[in-house]
């Protein structure tokens, strides 16, 4: 029985490491093995297995139909293509809506091969953050624009511009990191807040749309290669095919232009 070598695998202390270096680091989005395999090939070092499939992979217009089994199944497949990144899988609309349940889903996914979940939400995570943390699952919380709230927020937009927002979601991520977070993804928010959020905490922070000063960037497979499925491309997306001969190319650029700050730049920023 051949068994895969980890010795170079990504892990949350890799990424702690790269922060306290001041070293950017990239992430993408994956839902099967082939692209999975050319991404870690390429030197990503965190692929997301996200419920963002729901849209991309299944044409629904939000997240919300996605459900552990989907999730499942998409993770095993990237996991077969993977050669050393961080696999982050998303934990579904609903299947964390009690700790029991978020147990029994959360470790669901780590015995089928992810690395750590990603769970959306602020303070009422807190608890659910500790109890799985506690229990060796590492957890990266999302703020900001949490697509599985989409009916509450009312539309795909900035989040904590409202003074009061924006306070309360430092408070939030603070709040999060002494709960047993290993790490913080911060979707579509304005660039000062970014700032204030990464000099109140010390885990690794993942930026999409909110700016260059996160510690690493994340996009949809899909946006980077130009393929998007919304109507309107957002600001914070590059097609990064346009400019490169080919997927792998395109990946690479990637990697670079997060690693050399060039991207994002101000004009997929939000001020």
């Amino acid at each position: 029985m051949s068994v895969k070598s980890d010795k170079n695998l990504v892990t949350i202390a890799t990424l702690k490491a790269l922060k306290e270096k001041g070293d950017k680091f990239s992430c993408l989005t994956a839902y099967e093995a082939t692209l999975a395999e050319k991404i870690s090939q390429s030197g990503v070092e965190v692929i997301l297995v996200g419920d963002s499939l729901g849209m991309v992979i299944q044409g629904n217009d939000s997240t919300l139909p996605v459900t552990m089994d989907h999730l499942v199944y998409h993770l095993q497949c990237v996991v077969k293509g993977n050669v050393n990144s961080h696999i982050m899988a998303d934990m579904p609309f609903m299947s964390y809506s009690t700790d029991h349940l978020a147990l029994e889903n959360a470790t669901k996914l780590m015995q089928n091969g992810a690395h750590s979940v990603k769970i959306e939400g602020g303070t009422w995570i807190c608890k659910l953050t500790s109890i799985l943390a506690e229990r060796g699952i590492p957890v990266c919380a999302h703020m900001g624009l949490t697509p599985q709230s989409i009916n509450r927020i009312g539309g795909y937009f900035v989040q904590g511009r409202d003074v009061n927002k924006k306070k309360n979601m430092i408070q939030e991520a603070k709040a999060l990191e002494d709960a047993g977070a290993a790490m913080l993804l911060l979707e579509c928010v304005p660039d000062n807040l970014t700032s204030d959020i990464m000099k109140s905490i010390s885990i690794p922070v993942i930026g999409i749309g909110a700016g260059q000063k996160t510690d690493g960037q994340i996009m949809v497979i899909h946006d980077l290669l130009g393929i998007s499925c919304l109507e309107k491309t957002p600001k914070f997306v590059k097609d990064f095919l346009k400019e490169s001969n080919s997927i792998e190319e395109a990946i690479s650029n990637y990697v670079k232009s997060v690693k050399n700050k060039s991207f994002p730049s101000d004009e997929h920023t939000f001020f």
